[in-house]
């Protein structure tokens, strides 16, 4: 007879979120189910409907806890991930979970706001300046939206990546303070802290592998810049979040290119695209810094393991992968959920050549992994950083039983799939 106290199986529901990530978790007890919500956001729907589509979403997951979730996981403070926690409004999304009443609530521990300081976290300084630098870093977000508007005006250079990335860059206050405060209890977590679900999931198996604290590792500070051995791409430029990022002046204050003499304006053209170009680094390297803040989990279930990496990059995995004994754990992963929406350098080759359950054979202990995209809203084939990459998901498709919500289509506003270990 199973022990009451272990669970038995998990069910791992993915929503069509477009580009976004939203994955509520079943853990199947003898007498009773309990539910983990792990992010809940997104920056496009595949028909633009996005807050129509959260709101479809936001109800389906309180209709399938039965109005109760058990805890809540926000990995970072992307707006693909979190925005579905705003309550701007009695029937918002963020409403409707936050009635659900969780009881436990998850974050990185550069979101802590009291920066507890002991041996194993940040000191309180260190917590400080990440939040400090975050601030900036959504001051420059919203800086450069603001200037990619006015350089429209003098290029017809697409600023849609500019734009997009922006955008998910820009703070989401209302968001961030629901989940300081829905929660009965809220844990700010790094690698090898107690997870904070251990109370509401007993049986439950689970490992805090990312981030590390800047006391653990500081390379969570910058951006790599080419690393043939783990990415499926090579990474561009890097730069360094340190002090306070350049801000987005306008080129040319209180005018327009219709205003200036013929001649001057293929200069100004091609000075708009020059600065369009600066500025789209500028916003990948933030992007990418806010990701390699996110929290990563290893659950094991009755003898399954689950790998939940949030968006983290290899300056977050670069930590736990080089712990022989995190290694160790990582080889008999059952399912992967795949590192910020199958980016080139969310999933390091490092960590897939430990997963043991790869196979080109089908069978029923074959790896599963799981993605959680939208094509065309990141990157560009031509320069090779398209998410989700495209080397990427043909090795997941060859050696793993692959899922992407891309094929999840119909009329429904809330389309899901379920894979139940």
């Amino acid at each position: 007879m199973p022990n009451p106290s272990n669970p038995t199986g998990v069910t791992v529901r993915s929503y069509q979120v477009g580009f976004g990530d939203c994955f509520l978790l079943t853990f199947h007890y003898p007498e009773e189910d309990r539910y983990v919500l792990i992010d809940f956001g997104t920056t496009g729907t595949p028909d633009g409907k996005n807050k129509q589509r959260l709101l479809a979403i936001a109800k389906d997951i309180a209709k399938s806890c039965h109005n109760k979730l058990h805890a809540v996981v926000a990995t970072h403070r992307h707006r693909d991930h979190i925005s579905g926690f705003d309550t701007g409004g009695a029937t918002s999304p963020g409403k409707i979970i936050r009635d659900c009443h969780p009881d436990v609530v998850v974050q990185p521990w550069t979101e802590d706001p009291k920066a507890k300081t002991n041996a194993v976290e940040a000191t309180q300084t260190q917590v400080e300046n990440f939040q400090l630098a975050f601030a900036q870093m959504h001051a420059f977000a919203g800086q450069a939206l603001q200037e990619i508007a006015r350089l429209k005006a003098f290029s017809t250079q697409d600023f849609g990546p500019l734009g997009f990335i922006g955008e998910d860059n820009l703070a989401n206050a209302a968001a961030v303070r629901n989940l300081m405060t829905m929660g009965k209890k809220n844990f700010y977590v790094n690698a090898g802290s107690p997870s904070g679900l251990e109370a509401v999931l007993p049986g439950v198996r689970i490992w805090v592998l990312g981030p590390p604290t800047l006391k653990q590792s500081d390379l969570i500070r910058k951006e790599r810049s080419s690393d043939p051995d783990e990415f499926w791409q090579l990474q561009n430029k890097f730069w360094t979040i340190q002090g306070k990022p350049p801000s987005a002046a306008s080129l040319f204050p209180g005018h327009e290119a219709r205003q200036l003499p013929l001649e001057a304006r293929w200069f100004v053209e091609k000075a708009a695209q020059v600065r369009g170009d600066q500025l789209l680094q500028l916003v990948r390297v933030l992007d990418n810094a806010m990701n390699n803040t996110s929290v990563i989990l290893l659950l094991e279930v009755n003898g399954k393991r689950l790998l939940l990496p949030g968006d983290a990059q290899i300056e977050n995995w670069s930590y736990s992968l080089g712990k022989p004994q995190t290694t160790a754990l990582l080889k008999s992963v059952s399912l992967y959920k795949v590192g910020h929406h199958g980016s080139r350098n969310a999933t390091p080759k490092t960590l897939w050549n430990l997963f043991a359950n790869r196979s080109t054979q089908a069978s029923a202990t074959r790896l599963k992994t799981m993605v959680s995209t939208m094509a065309g809203k990141f990157g560009s084939e031509k320069s090779k950083t398209e998410v989700p990459r495209k080397t990427l998901i043909a090795e997941l498709k060859a050696k793993s039983d692959f899922f992407s919500t891309q094929e999840l289509t119909g009329s429904a506003l809330s389309p899901s799939h379920e894979e139940t270990l």
